[in-house]
C-alpha cells in the first residue's frame, strides 16, 4: 500500500491501474470507452480528497489552487519512473476537466454548508488579470463555468484552453502538445478567449 500525506493509503493496484491508463494514452492508444472513462471518477476522488484535506489545514478564506491539486494529484496516483512528459500532460487534461467540474460541483451546492465551510475562493488572477482582487469567489466561478460553456458553443478549442491552462495548470506547450496543434495557436486562443471572458464578465457583473 502506499501511503498519503493525510494518513490514508492508496492501493497499489489502483495506483497502477493509474499509471497503466495514463500510459496507454501517452503510446496514443486508442481506449474503450470503459478503460478510458475508468480515469475520471479515480482522478476526482483524489482530488476531493485533497481539496477537503487541504483546506482542512487552513485558515479560514484561504485560496484553493486548482493547478497545485492537479499537480499533488499526479504525484500521488501516477509511478511518474514509468511516465514522460507527454504522459503527464494527458494525465493534467484529465485532471482539468475533473478539477473544473469538482469546483462548479462544490459551488452549487454550497448552500447545503454553512457560509465559510470547505473551499470558498479559487485562485484566479493568472486567468483574468484585470481583476483588482486576486481570487474568486463561488458565484463568480459559476460565472465564469457558464461563460466557458457559452464560449465553447463558439469555439470549443478556445474554452478546452482554457480550462487546460486554468484547471490543469499546463503551460501553452503542453496544451498545445494535448490538442495536437501549434504552439502559435495556442498562445493566440489563450489570448483572445481571456479578452471574451472578460467582456462577458463584465456584461454578467453589470446586467
Amino acid at each position: 500500500m502506499a501511503l498519503r500525506k493525510n494518513g490514508s493509503t492508496m492501493s497499489d493496484d489502483v495506483r497502477a491501474r493509474v499509471t497503466e491508463i495514463v500510459s496507454a494514452l501517452e503510446r496514443g492508444e486508442l481506449l474503450d470507452g470503459a478503460t478510458a472513462g475508468e480515469l475520471m471518477p479515480l482522478v476526482y476522488d483524489q482530488l476531493r480528497r485533497l481539496a477537503r484535506a487541504y483546506m482542512s489545514r487552513e485558515t479560514p478564506g484561504h485560496t484553493l489552487q486548482p493547478t497545485a491539486l492537479v499537480h499533488e494529484a499526479y504525484l500521488r496516483m501516477v509511478d511518474s519512473t514509468k511516465i514522460s512528459w507527454q504522459g503527464r500532460t494527458h494525465f493534467f487534461a484529465v485532471g482539468a476537466r475533473v478539477m473544473r467540474r469538482l469546483l462548479i460541483d462544490h459551488a452549487r451546492g454550497r448552500g447545503r454548508v454553512k457560509r465559510g465551510a470547505d473551499w470558498q475562493r479559487v485562485t484566479f488572477s493568472e486567468m483574468l488579470p484585470h481583476l483588482k482582487q486576486r481570487e474568486i469567489d463561488l458565484d463568480q466561478l459559476l460565472a465564469m463555468n457558464e461563460a466557458l460553456d457559452r464560449l465553447a458553443e463558439l469555439d470549443e478549442r478556445q474554452a478546452r484552453v482554457v480550462e487546460l491552462r486554468f484547471f490543469g495548470g499546463l503551460t501553452a506547450p503542453e496544451a498545445a502538445a494535448v490538442l495536437g496543434v501549434s504552439l502559435r495557436t495556442v498562445e493566440g486562443d489563450w489570448t483572445h478567449a481571456r479578452a471574451w471572458l472578460k467582456r462577458e464578465l463584465a456584461r454578467e457583473a453589470t446586467s
